[in-house]
């Protein structure tokens, strides 16, 4: 009689339930429908749908009766069609989750329903709805749609909590408010976004701070509303400058600790910041409190790229340019306007390693692009710390951001390597200074270190590499004496003698302006140069450091006689 009687509650309690579920499942629409979007709709179109109606919708933006239920609606369909295996499955099945019962459609005639709880294949707890097995239920017999109940069990009596438990999702009548055979009202989003890195504690000091690269961090909880939309606009910002920046997602109520001590932990709503260098060495967090649009958040992004590269005009280019530093100095010569992206993204990756400088030019027919040696444009041109200059690519084609800024460091890899390799080691400094850097003379550091404004210039020439290394070795000690560090009023701080050197074999114009042969005899010689006056002196005695000095300390007591030049010397 109990058992009865627990069969007869249990049978009522279905016949409602199903029916309460026959009825939700009629009304639920299409999710193509609901985005508006055809069956073969790309990623791309789906994602393009989902933005466009979530930004009509929102709550924030639409106060108009039904908007909020449209949103849910939007982000429900969006939540299906933007996952590969949910799409699949519904286009299949008309379910999400796959369940060949859930479609709530008409397969000739007849309705099928099958759940997917712990007592199916033969466990306990399980039920199943077959249109074969018609059971009065208060039914009727003909084209009515028909069900019938099979209650799985490893045999013995049937508990009617085991029943509830698993319609329930668990605790059996009292254990919750929630359907779990039919899913929770609420979703729970407890992983990270899709297509975005999930970021924790570790993850954040070792992938995200101080490391050069801009990043675009979602912090939410899995409760608050909004976060698809929000989702949505990241990765299409992110696809768009994929290369230059970097897209990640703080769970927020799993990576407490992190949020809290961060300042980001959300409230109402999920938060967007960036992880910026715009105006600061390291890297800090700055909120993105605009529109909820690809256009506002893109051009807010952009606007907080790193800007470690000095932008010059093309006249101070020589100037800024072609004194050599520590450093190695990279340009970039383009026709734009404004700072490329790719070059920003760069001077952050690359802030401690190189000084960058970009600059607009119109062509190449440019007389200082021409010194440079630049034959197509946008091109990188190097500076190493001796003051030799390198193309490092011309007529730069960008196939996509990523793909360039991959390119372009490997260029700066190896002409890091390269200045590794000439400039002496700056951790080992010696009394005597002979780590002092002298640069190479070149057409376009020329102005800088040789040009009128520098009352003496001495430039050791050298025709070999054993002359230029002991040419580099002697004037980097004189050029250290103090004897010889005067200032000449009429020219400011800058010091009365300047020191280069010279390769001969790669400038053998520039020394024909001095000497009909080029000096070819010799295989170093120096060369006191005042551009402003056009006149020079040489010496071609034995190069060593007490002669070098001697030679220098006569050329400023005016006790060496100076030459007219042939012509005015030029470096290629």
């Amino acid at each position: 009689m109990k058992n009865n009687r627990i069969i007869s509650s249990i049978c009522i309690f279905f016949t409602c339930s199903l029916l309460l579920f026959i009825s939700v499942e009629s009304k639920s629409v299409d999710p193509y429908k609901v985005l508006g979007v055809e069956k073969d709709a790309s990623p791309r179109q789906i994602q393009k749908a989902f933005h466009k109606l979530s930004l009509q919708y929102h709550p924030d933006k639409n106060k108009n009766k039904g908007a909020q239920e449209k949103f849910a609606e939007i982000n429900n369909a969006y939540e299906i069609l933007s996952d590969e295996e949910k799409r699949k499955n519904y286009d299949m099945y008309g379910d999400a989750r796959g369940n060949p019962g859930f479609d709530g459609g008409d397969h000739g005639g007849r309705t099928y329903f099958r759940s997917s709880g712990p007592g199916q294949g033969g466990g306990g707890g399980g039920f199943t709805f077959s249109p074969d097995e018609w059971q009065t239920m208060g039914g009727h017999s003909g084209g009515s749609k028909s069900f019938s109940f099979s209650f799985g069990g490893s045999g013995g009596g049937l508990d009617a909590d085991d029943v509830f438990s698993s319609f329930f999702g668990g605790g059996g009548m009292g254990g919750g408010s929630q359907f779990g055979g039919f899913g929770n009202s609420r979703p729970t989003r407890g992983n990270s976004p899709k297509n975005m890195v999930s970021i924790n504690s570790q993850s954040y000091k070792k992938e995200v701070t101080d490391k050069g690269v801009t990043w675009i961090i979602l912090s939410y909880t899995p409760s608050i509303k909004g976060v698809q939309h929000y989702e949505s606009i990241i990765e299409e910002v992110g696809n768009s400058l994929k290369g230059a920046l970097e897209v990640g997602s703080v769970n927020c109520e799993v990576e407490l600790s992190l949020c809290k001590s961060l300042g980001i932990f959300p409230k109402n709503r999920p938060r967007v910041l960036i992880y910026s260098y715009k105006s600061t060495e390291s890297g800090s967090l700055i909120e993105y409190t605009g529109d909820g649009t690809v256009k506002e958040l893109k051009s807010f992004v952009q606007n907080h790229l790193p800007k470690f590269s000095k932008r010059v005009a093309l006249s101070e280019l020589e100037i800024k340019f072609g004194t050599p530093e520590s450093l190695p100095k990279v340009i970039l010569l383009s026709t734009k306007k404004d700072t490329p992206v790719i070059w920003r993204a760069l001077s952050g990756l690359y802030r401690k390693r190189f000084i960058f400088y970009d600059t607009q030019v119109q062509d190449v027919s440019d007389s200082l692009v021409k010194k440079l040696g630049v034959d197509a444009l946008p091109a990188v041109v190097g500076l190493l710390s001796n003051g030799e200059k390198q193309v490092l690519k011309s007529g730069i084609h960008v196939k996509d951001m990523k793909s360039a800024i991959k390119d372009l460091s490997s260029l700066l890899d190896g002409f890091e390597k390269k200045n590794k390799k000439i400039s002496p080691s700056q951790s080992k400094k010696s009394s005597d200074s002979d780590n002092q850097v002298v640069p190479l003379l070149t057409a376009l550091n020329f102005d800088a270190i040789c040009g009128e404004k520098t009352p003496v210039c001495v430039i050791g020439v050298f025709r070999s590499a054993k002359g230029k290394e002991n040419l580099q070795k002697i004037l980097s000690v004189v050029s250290q004496m103090s004897l010889l560090r005067r200032e000449n009023p009429g020219s400011g701080p800058r010091d009365s003698v300047s020191y280069a050197i010279l390769d001969a074999s790669n400038q053998s114009s520039f020394l024909y302006a001095f000497d009909k042969s080029g000096f070819k005899s010799s295989d170093v010689i120096l060369l006191a140069y005042k551009s402003r006056k056009s006149k020079f002196s040489v010496f071609t005695g034995d190069v060593s450091l007490e002669e070098v000095e001697r030679f220098v300390g006569s050329v400023l007591n005016g006790d060496v006689q100076f030459s007219k030049t042939r012509q005015k010397p030029t470096l290629k």
